[in-house]
Parts: C-alpha cells; structure tokens; sequence
C-alpha cells in the first residue's frame, strides 16, 4: 500500500484508477485471498473501489517466485 500511495503521490494523482501486480507462484496467497486483503485494506480510503488486477504465475522456478510484484499503477494527474 505504501509503494502504492507513493506512485500516486509521485504522479500528483487526483485519482487512481487500477492497479496491477504480479503474483509469484511460491508466494502463499492466492489472488482470491489478495484480493480480499486489499479490499480489506483500502475501506474508506482513497483506494477504495480502484480495480485490481493481478496475474499469476504458475512457475516455481521463476527467480522471484515467492514476490508479490507491482507492476504498475494508472493514474489521473
């Protein structure tokens, strides 16, 4: 969330609309339960409703299996 807020602030946006994050197949989570924290996260906040889109990876071998990336944030400045 903090990396987050400070694209936004680094891109003075009035609004976010997406944002999109890769999720490493040795990660733990799933993208239902990510998406249930973020959710959780974001009540009465300025992220609240933005659109979440998270890709999955199904390799265990990739170098960063076990990170949940940003990969990027869409904003309205």
């Amino acid at each position: 969330m903090k990396k987050i807020r400070l694209v936004a602030k680094d891109g003075k946006a009035k609004k976010v609309n997406s944002i999109s994050l890769w999720l490493g197949a040795m990660s733990h989570i799933s993208a239902n339960h990510l998406k249930e924290h973020f959710d959780m996260a974001t009540q009465n906040s300025e992220l609240e409703g933005v659109d979440l889109n998270i890709e999955t990876s199904d390799d265990a071998f990739h170098p960063q299996a076990q990170d949940i990336l940003l990969k990027s944030v869409d904003i309205d400045s």
